[in-house]
């Protein structure tokens, strides 16, 4: 992992001293032990703060957009499931490729934060990443885990860790994963009767404190104007009425239908622990059932729900 540190800083600070890039927005560490943070670097002085670990989790095409300048490009790091986010965004036009110098990093997973912190009574203060060797370090106890052993379920799950697109790579590709039953997860709440599949998805959302945090880390939430922030008509309402809750769920999941790389933002922010993928990992699964369709593997062809084709799948019309 250091080698891949000091390639990223290598190329970062030969981009902005050669005026390449305007900057780079990449990865730092946080105030805390496993609170890494998005950054934006400008100076080739500053591409020390730049760094890359298993707790880079949030997806930093989320950033991309509102960092580019009037003119000229910026450079950004971005692991798998980054790129295909800037994959959807070169195809709904929120950038142009042109505009972008797309560093490649191949990823083994980010680790779940929740399930570190649960080995721990007290305060983590220290982490520390070797290879497949996680050390981490509180006031009482210092263990050593395997980082296969707490990946986030996402991360278990994805089939395209190394970058789809890219200008130049900061370390050889790593073996993609192949899984048989990359749905189990949906299948198991599918399998549910229809009162107990209703019930599943209560509990799953009755903890809500409509913070926004999923929305505002998603790399797809870019609307001008969210549906939750009309006022004229107002769509949903803004207090904590469990029917409100539900909708802004439900209609933000179906806003991502066949866009949704399964980054794992949403889950990673959520301050109350809800697993909101429980809302898109269904619609990943017809997307990929119905139209053979993975968002962000082609910058040539748009989301199968923002096209039309005589030959689309109609067997649930009546």
């Amino acid at each position: 992992m250091d080698t891949c540190i000091e390639k990223i800083r290598t190329i970062c600070a030969d981009l902005l001293a050669k005026g390449e890039v305007q900057k780079v927005i990449g990865f730092a560490e946080g105030s805390i032990p496993m609170a890494s943070r998005p950054i934006a670097v400008t100076s080739k002085d500053d591409v020390e703060k730049l760094v890359f670990n298993a707790t880079c989790g949030l997806n930093l095409a989320n950033y991309v957009s509102e960092a580019l300048p009037k003119d000229g490009k910026i450079a950004v790091t971005a692991k798998g499931c980054d790129s295909r986010n800037l994959v959807t965004h070169m195809v709904e036009n929120q950038v142009s490729r042109d505009r972008l110098y797309i560093i490649g990093i191949p990823c083994t997973g980010m680790v779940d934060k929740r399930k570190i912190a649960a080995l721990f009574e007290d305060e983590i203060t220290d982490f520390i990443e070797e290879g497949d060797t996680l050390t981490i370090v509180s006031p009482q106890k210092k263990e050593k885990v395997s980082k296969t052993d707490v990946l986030r379920h996402n991360c278990r799950m994805c089939t395209h860790r190394n970058p789809v697109v890219f200008d130049v790579m900061a370390a050889e590709p790593v073996e993609e994963q192949s899984l048989d039953q990359p749905f189990a997860d949906v299948d198991q709440i599918a399998a549910m009767d229809p009162e107990t599949r209703w019930a599943h998805f209560q509990e799953l959302t009755k903890n809500c404190i409509r913070c926004y945090a999923c929305r505002n880390a998603c790399p797809l939430c870019y609307c001008p104007t969210c549906f939750v922030d009309e006022s004229s008509p107002q769509w949903v309402g803004k207090g904590q009425d469990k029917t409100d809750i539900n909708t802004f769920h439900f209609l933000r999941a179906f806003h991502c239908a066949g866009r949704c790389t399964d980054c794992g933002a949403c889950v990673e922010v959520c301050p109350m622990g809800i697993n909101v993928r429980d809302f898109t990992r269904k619609l990943n699964k017809d997307a990929l059932e119905l139209f053979g369709w993975e968002a962000g593997l082609d910058m040539e062809k748009r989301p199968p729900l923002d096209v039309y084709s005589p030959d689309d799948p109609d067997d649930f019309i009546k």
